[in-house]
């Protein structure tokens, strides 16, 4: 007797939709894109609309909340910025239109392509 009433007790103390595997990892927590950019670059000006290239420059890169940074340079052409983030396929990008950002994280994820107010920088992770 106790044998068919001890399945029964089971399904009715389980909830409906629970599932006995967690959920992963990734599924339980999104990706802080600024925490993955944030850090400091070292690179070049390779194009500005008001002026001409220049080497050495350095970028910070400062997360300022989930998906957001803020972008500092010793070039004073380029002006501090915040930009939101976003991925798209295996790259992150400028979540709004106005300032370029850009990681390829397949190809160079130490590589960050910038367009700040008319000046193109690329920059290396140091």
């Amino acid at each position: 007797m106790m044998r068919s009433i001890l399945p029964l007790a089971a399904l009715v103390l389980i909830p409906v939709g629970v599932s006995a595997t967690p959920a992963p990892l990734h599924a339980q927590h999104a990706v802080d894109l600024a925490g993955i950019v944030a850090g400091t670059y070292e690179g070049d000006v390779v194009a500005d609309t008001r002026g001409g290239s220049q080497s050495g420059v350095v970028i910070t890169v400062k997360r300022v909340a989930k998906n957001l940074v803020e972008i500092s340079c010793d070039y004073p052409r380029v002006p501090t910025v915040q930009i939101a983030l976003t991925a798209a396929s295996d790259a992150i990008i400028a979540a709004r239109p106005g300032n370029g950002f850009l990681i390829e994280r397949a190809k160079d994820p130490r590589r960050l392509d910038l367009s700040i107010d008319g000046v193109t920088l690329i920059v290396h992770k140091r």
